[in-house]
């Protein structure tokens, strides 16, 4: 099962007011009980661009496996925080693209 899930985040505007916003993560995949969070993304170019993907994904508050999906061939790899970003002809291509 396919979803697009939601995450709320409490911040502090730049006049220390409380807001509530809504982060996007592109699908959350379930598999028994198993769970996948998976973002998509034409290219990374730098670090404002990878917090943008990933800041959703600090919020999740839990330990399923996080995936970035990039238009660019890649192979796998994992960054300090356990996300996993790869290709979308290696995620497509490799049957364990999720296990990786």
């Amino acid at each position: 099962m396919e979803d697009v899930g939601v995450v709320e985040s409490r911040e502090r505007d730049k006049d220390g007011k409380e807001i509530r916003k809504q982060l996007e993560i592109d699908f959350v995949a379930n598999q028994g009980s198993i769970r996948y969070y998976i973002q998509s993304a034409y290219e990374i170019p730098g670090d404002s661009k990878w917090e943008q993907e990933t800041r959703s994904f600090d919020k999740t508050n839990d330990s399923f496996k996080k995936i970035i999906i990039a238009e660019r061939s890649m192979k796998p790899r994992r960054d300090d925080k356990g996300y996993v970003t790869m290709g979308v002809k290696e995620f497509l291509l490799n049957e364990n693209s999720l296990e990786l």
